[in-house]
């Protein structure tokens, strides 16, 4: 198969020039007031419906949750209501914003989580950056929730705090902007894998950035079968013998370099795409279009960050048979959205009290299996929009729940 005939090309043009034509106005218009309400579930129009939802009938409930704590599960909310929680230190690509800021995506994320999982969600921006004061507050307000979603906490505070919360909790946590990302990253690649006829086992695999996404992704790879994995950060290549790294071998690029680049690369993004099969950009940095040339042929290019790709689509596909980015207005958009609500309705629906790997790993696999007959160079996963995804991603959740 040659580069020519799969080259990628715009489609939906229509709804992209759509995207692309978005004004302040209308942008701003639909956000004031915020992106959320709360509808109740039961009917308030009478004396007697204000007797049974309210007082005095909402005491019995309160009784009967008092003498046997486990019904809170089934006579509330809150064991299907999920907390998305956030510092407002690495909001999106405006980096360290403050809480404040943040809100707005945190309502829109609580916005995704309904609209695509079906469950309800409220953001909570939290006015400290102290890891083990998001841990207390969290703590303590357990009862009140049954899942959380952490957004936009920066790197490396962000791994200490999930694996913090994940022992403080006995509930599902993940921080989607790590996971999330390497779930859709992964079923993303198995369909780009098949496009250009190989096997993921044999590709050789470049991830530009080292934070929260860059790691999770390179994790969920190697958990995948993907060895040949190097990682790119703002100094070169991650290897064993850069000073930096050899001088703090606790550090979680030190424990990465333990079990990535087998190659012992060294050097720089020349170095490192030199032969490579995939390009996966997590950071800000930009792809030169000369160390594009250095790619094998049907190179695979996914340059996610936003809104500025790595290297645009119209210069990646130059040299590759497969180009994705994280944005709405190209083919290929690797999006998150198709992810964390099925993983949460599923953890949450096989009462899972972890998310583990393997259901990382069934997420990823159900995403790219969606893509079916469809598969081409412009569809190598299913769009954020389409209704399966949710569904299928929490199915494939809850019986590798069951599986565990």
């Amino acid at each position: 198969m040659s580069i020519e005939t799969i080259r990628p090309a715009h489609t939906d043009a229509p709804e992209e020039a759509a995207v692309a034509a978005l004004g302040d106005e209308e942008i701003f218009a639909a956000h004031r007031g915020g992106k959320l309400s709360v509808a109740s579930t039961v009917p308030l129009a009478s004396k007697r419906d204000l007797s049974i939802a309210y007082t005095p009938g909402v005491a019995q409930v309160s009784r009967a949750i008092a003498a046997e704590p486990e019904l809170a599960r089934t006579l509330t909310w809150a064991e299907r209501l999920v907390v998305v929680v956030s510092d407002g230190t690495a909001v999106l690509g405006l980096g360290d914003i403050g809480p404040s800021a943040s809100l707005p995506v945190m309502e829109g994320k609580s916005a995704l989580f309904k609209a695509f999982g079906d469950l309800d969600s409220i953001p909570l921006v939290l006015n400290t950056t102290d890891v083990d004061e998001i841990v207390e507050t969290l703590v303590r307000l357990r009862p009140s929730f049954g899942a959380v979603n952490l957004e936009d906490v920066s790197a490396p505070r962000c791994f200490e705090l999930e694996e913090k919360l994940i022992e403080a909790l006995d509930c599902p946590v993940m921080h989607d902007d790590q996971h999330g990302t390497a779930v859709v990253v992964l079923a993303a690649l198995t369909g780009a894998a098949k496009v250009t006829d190989r096997e993921l086992g044999e590709l050789r695999v470049v991830v530009s950035g080292a934070g929260a996404a860059g790691i999770a992704v390179a994790e969920i790879l190697q958990a995948a079968g993907i060895d040949d994995v190097v990682l790119l950060d703002s100094r070169g290549v991650i290897n064993r013998e850069r000073a930096d790294i050899a001088a703090d071998p606790a550090s979680k690029k030190a424990q990465l370099a333990a079990r990535s680049n087998p190659r012992g690369v060294a050097g720089g993004p020349g170095e490192a795409l030199l032969g490579a099969d995939v390009f996966i950009g997590v950071s800000s940095s930009r792809l030169d279009e000369e160390h594009l040339k250095l790619m094998n042929h049907s190179a695979i290019v996914f340059a996610l960050s936003n809104p500025d790709p790595e290297v645009l689509p119209e210069v990646a596909s130059k040299y590759a048979a497969v180009v994705a980015t994280g944005r709405s207005d190209f083919p290929n958009q690797i999006n998150n959205v198709l992810a964390f609500p099925g993983i949460f309705r599923g953890a949450l629906d096989a009462g899972a009290r972890r998310i583990t790997p393997a259901m990382k790993l069934a997420a990823a696999n159900a995403i790219a299996g969606l893509a079916g007959d469809k598969l081409s160079a412009d569809y190598i996963v299913p769009s954020p929009l389409d209704p399966r995804v949710a569904p299928a991603v929490s199915a494939a959740v809850a019986a590798a729940v069951e599986a565990e």
